[in-house]
């Protein structure tokens, strides 16, 4: 919300000279947030001068200027020669001349300059070039602002021009900050400075009058709320829409951020601005009989301001007359009673409407306006009458209109709200001030609160514009917020013994450190993905598994609940290879979404909002929601070692993608196996599945070359995914190190021949059985296929280290545990060693 002070200024007093810093520093203290300063940025002499004579002059690129002598008084030099492009101004016209050592925004400074064979001292200004608007067609006329202020008069200061304004940032609960009248009543509240409610009026002066129909005909109340609880219609006759919009005027709607439309429309928006209450102009002899607010028909259709025609939806509330549909009620006018310059007569629309209807219109229809912006939030339902009136005086003011007093219509309902018990002692308990109760009291009292006295604890009752004042707590926010947040202190409480993180949260910071700690960057990504990327990586074989779709996605092209996390880890790869980055080494711990066959997942009817749900509905909720697993995946591409003196650089291959399951499984507490295998997206040879203790929780390898390609990404990728969870639930809750030897080990190797088909880990794993306990770790080293073996045999090399927990291990212990290894691994796969 951007504040002009001198607009501000009427409405509460502020110091002569207060700084736009000083104003935003107390604003601040009432929890606004600060966001900048506008100003015009304009630096004089900039003056009021008159057209003495000008020459028009042809020139050879086919344009003519006007070599002009313009009076801009004796103090400033008297007649000046100007050189002008624009056409549209006479002798004796007075206008904005901008001297030399003037600055116009830009910032374009004005100097004597030669051009088109004279000396122009100065120049004629237009609206765009002071910053009061988007007008260059001409230069600015003073006529046709209704000013003829004397030759030589400060014009920064006959235009408004020399204002500032203030921006703030208005939370969705402050609503009524979203005007002039909200703005300094929070001001008041900050510094105490007197304020004057510009909605004040007598009832006498409200009363539209009564002749003109309107209706409010909601069959289908959203939620039970009828769609408009107030509307009120006056009608001001004999406007003259040409009429010149006042200088002030336009340059403080300037400063708040919206442009000059014209005398009708800115009057509409000024009174909007000042009160909060949205206002709709309608020209009255293009409307055909009275008014009904009424929800849309379904194949209703719609011709918005903005010149689109929109299919409405029967949600949609309307305003219509006996044609049909003639505005989106809350959000945006029909183009078929639009006030123009042929307007004579206006009909002008204050009116409360539902603060979810209008929120959900303008988001269907992607229409947000500056009106339902204001609506979603809630209007005070004592403004409309107010609001009504003063466009109603302005009009006539500024347009040279008749209030018509007799002919009007409205619809008002009894404004009835229930009062909030407060106990004694809640606010301080809350918010851990010490707040007497007569502090309480007076800051309830002075936000517009009632507070009535009820023994041990107080009645109130919030003022109509703050819709936001619901219960107790927001009523102790309020007295905190007015009492000064500078008072709350900033003591950390003390946690409770034993509340630290859970052994699941426990391991999955243990695994993401240990990823990190390896050289891996963790990339957190959106959970879309497409049909084909969850078949492809979500599935062994890529067949269709059941996939959630999204009924309202960020992502049309990508609509469906990830069942993998590769998809995502590729598109961040690709996004780092398009950069030139291109030695990557990624991973993501997050959530995939694994629904069952069968099984129908989402709900039909979203509950009711600012309604808790009962059990029964959140146990439905729960059960809408498809099975969501925590799983971990990591990627590798380009390098693993760079290319440095001596040093030739390696390209990541599987072995490293293994280094790195064995590290986050380690972390996770776990031993692991890898058993050949084969996935719809992996190179045959060169992909295993990952179990721990016999169970499958992941898988490993090397993306086909024709995946990696559809990627965008050159040479091998390695790809391994995980479920954490799993591995969790497997590991105990805690890790405990194993005890440490102190004895020596003895190392032996082997080299056993077995068939083709024998997996090298089956052999590792008889190996070991059989020398238990002594054998304390096997490694493969060598697997050779070739001359020397028979035929359809290979040669496994394991180096084997043996150790005792009491004793020094002799050479015959360590021989006797290795034969006893290699009688397991001849009686499981008719494994010989070799000769």
């Amino acid at each position: 919300m951007r504040v002009p002070l001198s607009w501000l200024r009427e409405y509460v007093d502020l110091p002569t000279h207060v700084t736009p810093e000083e104003v935003l520093a107390d604003l601040v203290r009432v929890g606004f947030e600060e966001e900048d300063v506008h100003r015009f940025d304009l630096e004089g002499p900039i003056v009021v001068g008159q057209v003495v004579s000008f020459d028009a002059e042809p020139q050879s690129n086919g344009k003519t200027i006007r070599w002009c002598q313009v009076d801009v008084g004796v103090e400033h030099g008297g007649v000046r020669g100007i050189v002008c492009g624009a056409g549209n101004f006479f002798p004796g016209d007075k206008v904005v001349v901008t001297l030399p050592g003037a600055v116009l925004p830009g910032p374009f400074p004005i100097a004597a300059r030669k051009t088109y064979g004279h000396v122009s001292d100065g120049m004629i200004a237009s609206a765009r070039e002071l910053g009061l608007g988007d007008e260059h067609n001409g230069i600015l006329r003073l006529v046709e602002l209704g000013l003829d202020a004397p030759v030589g008069t400060d014009a920064i200061a006959l235009l408004g021009l020399d204002d500032v304004a203030v921006e703030i940032n208005v939370t969705p609960d402050r609503g009524y900050a979203l005007s002039l009248r909200g703005v300094a009543r929070e001001y008041s509240h900050a510094t105490g400075a007197a304020f004057r409610d510009p909605a004040e009026r007598a009832w006498g002066d409200l009363d539209p009058g009564t002749g003109f129909p309107v209706a409010v005909d909601d069959q289908a109340p959203i939620r039970g709320r009828v769609g408009a609880t107030e509307f009120v219609a006056r009608i001001v006759r004999g406007v003259d829409p040409t009429k010149p919009t006042p200088a002030w005027m336009i340059a403080r709607l300037t400063l708040a951020g919206i442009r000059s439309l014209g005398v009708l429309i800115d009057i509409t928006n000024y009174v909007m601005l000042e009160l909060g209450e949205p206002i709709h102009g309608y020209d009255l002899d293009r409307l055909q009989g009275g008014i009904t607010v009424r929800r849309a028909h379904a194949g209703e259709s719609l011709e918005t301001l903005d010149g689109k025609v929109r299919t409405l939806d029967p949600e949609d509330l309307l305003i219509t007359d006996e044609s049909g549909p003639i505005g989106l009620a809350g959000v945006m006018g029909g183009g078929t009673t639009e006030m123009t310059d042929a307007t004579r007569n206006v009909l002008i629309e204050a009116a409360v409407f539902d603060t979810v209807t209008i929120a959900r219109t303008a988001r269907r229809h992607k229409l947000p306006s500056e009106a339902s912006r204001r609506f979603e939030r809630g209007v005070d339902p004592n403004v409309p009458f107010a609001a009504a009136r003063r466009v109603a005086d302005l009009m006539v003011e500024y347009a040279g209109g008749t209030l018509d007093t007799t002919v009007g219509g409205a619809l008002r309902t009894e404004v009835h709200i229930d009062g909030i018990v407060l106990p004694d002692g809640f606010v301080s308990g809350l918010i851990g001030v010490d707040y007497p109760d007569d502090e309480v009291v007076a800051s309830l009292e002075k936000i517009g609160c009632r507070v009535l006295d009820e023994g041990a604890q107080r009645l109130v009752v919030p003022p109509s514009w703050r819709p936001d004042l619901t219960d107790r707590w927001t009523l102790a926010e309020e007295v905190a917020r007015i009492g000064g947040y500078d008072r709350i202190p900033s003591i950390l409480p003390t946690p409770p013994s034993g509340r630290g993180l859970t052994s699941a949260q426990q391991g999955r910071r243990r695994v993401a450190n240990a990823l990190a700690a390896a050289g891996f960057v963790e990339t957190p990504s959106f959970p879309f993905t497409t049909e084909e990327q969850n078949a492809l990586h979500g599935s062994p074989s890529g067949e269709k598994l059941p996939s959630v779709k999204l009924a309202n996605p960020l992502d049309g092209l990508a609509p469906f609940l990830r069942r993998s996390l590769i998809p995502a880890l590729l598109q961040v790869a690709h996004r780092n290879v398009s950069r030139g980055i291109v030695d990557l080494a990624l991973f993501e711990a997050g959530t995939v979404f694994l629904p069952k066959p069968g099984v129908q997942y989402g709900t039909a009817s979203v509950p009711p909002l600012a309604v808790r749900p009962d059990a029964a509905t959140l146990a439905a909720l729960d059960a809408s929601i498809p099975p969501q697993r925590r799983h971990v995946a990591i990627l590798l591409a380009g390098h693993s070692v760079a290319k440095q003196p001596g040093q030739p650089a390696l390209a990541a291959d599987l072995a490293d993608a293994v280094d790195a399951v064995r590290v986050l499984t380690a972390a996770a507490g776990l031993d692991i196996e890898l058993v050949q295998a084969q996935r719809a997206a992996l190179h045959p040879g060169r992909t295993a599945r990952v179990l721990a203790s016999g169970q499958d929780v992941g898988y490993v390898g090397e993306l086909l070359p024709a995946v990696s390609a559809a990627a965008d990404l050159p040479g091998r990728v390695l790809v391994a995914e995980l479920d954490l969870d799993a591995m969790l639930e497997l590991a105990q809750s805690r890790v405990v190190a194993a005890s440490l030897s102190g004895f020596p080990a003895a190392t032996q190797d082997v080299s056993l021949t077995v068939p083709l088909e024998v997996a090298a880990g089956d052999v590792r794993a008889a190996l070991i059985a059989g020398g238990a306990p002594l054998l304390e770790g096997a490694r493969l080293v060598d697997d050779y296929r070739g001359p020397g073996l028979a035929e359809g045999t290979k040669s496994l090399t394991f180096a084997l280290r043996f150790r005792a927990d009491d004793r020094t291990l002799t050479a015959a212990e360590a021989t006797e545990a290795k034969l006893a290894g290699v009688a397991v691994a001849a009686e499981r796969f008719g494994a010989a060693i070799r000769d």
